[in-house]
Formats: structure tokens, C-alpha cells, sequence
């Protein structure tokens, strides 16, 4: 077996692996960020269809849908009590 191709062989496999690990860091920042927005979504929707007869209604938006998501329940209790105090 040639060593040239040896070694272009494991150059290519490292460079396979720093572009893979270059293009899984953003990757896995959106991931997450589409997570929390979905979980934030759901969170929302809950509480609006709950809370919808007694006049809370909170806005779905990014901005929510981020703080709910990323806060969870706290984050729409946050929101709520916005909601109530100032609108």
C-alpha cells in the first residue's frame, strides 16, 4: 500500500472532523433555540387556552415564546403577571 495515500487518507478524515465539529456548534445552538421556542409555544398556548375565559391572553411572539421556553413555567407566570399589571 502506497504511504502518500495513507496519509492524504488521515488528512482528510481530520479535516472531516474539524469542519464536522466547526458546523455542529451553530447547529446545536439552533437546536436548542427551536426547542425553547416550541416548549415556549406550548407553554403559551396552554395558558391561553386556560386562562382565555378570564381575560389572559398573553401574545405569541418570539420574544415570549424565547422567555417562556427558556424559563419555563417561571417565565410564563413572569409573563402573566406583565400582563396584568401593565397591559
Amino acid at each position: 500500500m502506497d504511504l502518500k495515500l495513507v496519509f492524504w487518507g488521515l488528512v482528510g478524515i481530520l479535516g472531516l472532523v474539524l469542519v464536522g465539529n466547526a458546523l455542529w456548534t451553530p447547529l446545536k445552538f439552533l437546536l436548542r433555540a427551536a426547542f425553547c421556542l416550541a416548549t415556549g409555544g406550548i407553554l403559551l398556548a396552554g395558558v391561553n387556552l386556560l386562562f382565555g375565559h378570564w381575560g389572559l391572553h398573553i401574545a405569541l411572539n418570539p420574544f415570549t415564546l424565547l422567555l417562556a421556553g427558556v424559563l419555563q413555567v417561571p417565565g410564563v407566570i413572569l409573563l402573566a403577571l406583565l400582563r396584568c399589571f401593565f397591559v
